[in-house]
């Protein structure tokens, strides 16, 4: 891998950093201004609503101009932002809406700044280096949101709260300046797009990823999973935590098994090329999903912590490795032309389930109780699992992509 992936995994590795302080701090620091649980929850509904509204435009205009360039007007925007953020906090000055009014523009700014992540690295390395590559990128976001983001963002809004700011501040900014010390061009057609609505390069992107079988089938199955982990863990903590809990743990062990899970999701990522080499491709991925979805009932079926702390690290191996491989199967798959609008697409209907279930488990908790969240969560799983498995039977025993491969797993079947 050569000089400019390293800058570009440099750079995501403080981006990261910073999405981890911001992602963790910026409701730790609701919660001292408001006991409203509606309202906190409208920090996290920030972070996350740009995905839903701009994710398609974002990749339109990633096929169309200099991704690294909108990597670094990202970055800036981001810098820009919370540094005004953190001057308000510095001054006594910053409410929340206006917290809620600089997360919303931090987020909008990372939904660029992420596609554009995605669909600039094939350009960066070899495409038999791609496996490794992003399992690498993988390692370094989890590394930065969890293992280190997360614990520094209690830290900050305990001794200074606008240093919870000022410190993403710093590294997005330091993450702009090290994406300029990639080499070269980073737009694919200089003139593609200049007199043709943002609408219709929309539309292409959608048309080709429902027309592709295999990719139609991937984000299908993944907005199947989504939505059901997203219920599923949105009422866990219920099942887990307190004395009426099935588990009984106190909240500092809950934190622990979050730990145990990001470091299960670092082996993973760094893992999944290996395992790929061995088993394949399609067998792997296929395999890590339903091991996924089979390890949510251990907690239902074994409600203790002696089986909780290692399925978690499971929890982390196999989705980690399932993510890097999915990540690099649409780099191979879509056409260099098409991987910004197409990527977006593609994680627009894996993402698009993600706010419903989490709702959707809420409410039937209500009625049916926390075991029928759960059970049923993992039921959705399985049936995800099988959609994919049928639309990747005959790849199982060889590569994703081989040839041939877009003439075999095209087509509207």
């Amino acid at each position: 891998m050569g000089r400019s992936f390293g800058f570009l995994w440099s750079s995501t590795a403080l981006s990261n950093l910073a999405d981890g302080v911001l992602k963790v701090g910026a409701p730790l620091l609701a919660v001292s201004m408001t006991r409203s649980p509606t309202l906190v929850s409208l920090v996290g509904a920030a972070a996350t609503a740009p995905w839903l509204l701009f994710a398609l435009h974002a990749g339109a205009i990633a096929d169309r101009a200099d991704r690294r360039r909108i990597m670094v007007l990202a970055n800036a925007a981001r810098t820009a932002i919370l540094a005004l953020a953190g001057l308000l906090a510095l001054l006594g000055l910053l409410d929340l809406w206006l917290l809620l009014a600089a997360v919303l523009v931090a987020g909008v700014a990372e939904v660029f700044a992420d596609t554009s992540a995605q669909a600039i690295l094939p350009m960066t390395v070899p495409d038999d280096h791609l496996t490794r590559a992003n399992g690498r990128v993988s390692s370094a976001q989890m590394i930065g949101n969890d293992f280190v983001g997360a614990p520094l963002a209690g830290l900050l809004v305990v001794a200074l709260p606008a240093a919870l700011f000022g410190a993403p501040a710093i590294l997005y900014g330091a993450a702009g300046l090290l994406l300029l010390g990639m080499r070269g061009t980073y737009r694919l057609n200089p003139d593609a797009g200049e007199r043709r609505p943002l609408r219709r390069d929309i539309g292409e992107a959608l048309r080709y990823l429902w027309s592709h079988r295999v990719l139609r089938s991937l984000a299908v199955t993944a907005g199947m999973l989504n939505l059901a982990n997203a219920a599923y863990f949105a009422v866990f903590v219920l099942w887990v935590v307190g004395d009426g809990s099935q588990i009984g743990l106190e909240p500092g062990g809950y934190g622990l098994m979050m730990t145990a899970f990001a470091a299960g999701a670092v082996l993973g990522s760094l893992l999944s090329g290996r395992a790929a080499g061995i088993f394949g491709e399609a067998r792997t991925l296929v395999g890590s999903w339903l091991i996924s979805s089979l390890l949510l009932l251990v907690p239902v079926v074994v409600p203790s912590p002696w089986t909780l702390y290692p399925t978690a690290v499971l929890w982390g191996v196999v989705g980690a490795a399932a993510n890097v491989l999915v990540i690099s199967t649409r780099q191979r798959l879509i056409p260099a032309e098409l991987l910004g609008r197409v990527n977006s697409a593609y994680r627009l209907v894996g993402m698009a389930g993600m706010p419903l279930g989490a709702a959707l488990g809420g409410v039937v908790a209500e009625f049916a109780g926390l075991g029928a969240v759960l059970v049923g969560a993992t039921g959705v799983c399985l049936v995800g699992v099988g959609l994919v498995w049928r639309a990747l039977s005959d790849r199982i025993s060889r590569p994703l992509t081989s040839a041939p491969a877009l003439s075999d797993i095209s087509g509207s079947r």
